[in-house]
């Protein structure tokens, strides 16, 4: 994504269009957990940090959702030296995925079938996409690996090297701790980026200009 584009997808005051953002919030979240939890349920190879919190559940016995709140809680403690700031989107990231991935795991089944367990992972890379542009778009902060993410690259590191590194990092440790990797953590991988690039522009809040340039600002449309 180019700088420019980054820049329009930065967060807005909560005042501007709070109901439709925040419903796009909501929705996008919820719809990410679920999409978590069929990667998880088709047992086909879960997404990077998705094999880390598998990995962390099985080792202390703790539900995915709650080691994927824990994570998210030390990753966010790595914003401090970044100086990165937390939005209401960043909180909820971290409390509604979490919730919602456990409420969907113990909602949905185990497929034993190939074709039902490949329909999950599909759906599951499918839904991620969606729900990854609805929250994006949203723009109330940054989801807390997308902030260490742009923290590292604000300090000179180049962000897809940013992005390479961490997810590497964790799936390897995810891996050593028993988490489930296969076909499905690679399609996600090819998947993920190309989905966000077409549905984030239809799902983003809008900016519209509301005065002649110079002077004017961009702002969000209503």
């Amino acid at each position: 994504m180019a700088a420019a584009d980054k820049a329009k997808l930065g967060p807005l005051p909560l005042r501007v269009k709070p109901v439709s953002r925040l419903t796009r919030l909501y929705l996008g979240l919820a719809a990410y957990a679920v999409s978590i939890a069929l990667m998880i349920e088709s047992r086909l190879g879960n997404m990077p940090w998705d094999v880390f919190h598998q990995g962390l559940a099985r080792r202390t016995g703790l539900s995915v959702g709650t080691a994927l709140i824990i994570a998210s809680v030390v990753v966010l403690l790595l914003w401090i030296p970044l100086r990165q700031r937390p939005g209401i989107g960043t909180i909820s990231n971290v409390v509604v995925i979490g919730v919602g991935l456990d409420l969907s795991m113990a909602v949905l089944p185990t497929p034993s079938l190939l074709a039902v367990r490949v329909a999950f992972m599909v759906g599951g890379i499918l839904l991620c996409g969606l729900a990854t542009a609805l929250y994006i778009g949203a723009r109330l902060g940054p989801g807390p690996r997308d902030g260490l993410m742009t923290g590292l690259a604000a300090r000179g590191i180049p962000i897809g090297v940013a992005r390479a590194g961490i997810e590497l990092t964790v799936l390897a440790a995810g891996w050593l701790l028993g988490g489930d990797v296969g076909v499905g953590t690679l399609a996600f991988a090819l998947a993920i980026g190309p989905l966000v690039h077409r549905t984030l522009p239809a799902l983003s809040v809008p900016l519209a200009v509301r005065c002649a340039p110079p002077s004017c600002t961009p702002s969000a449309s209503r």
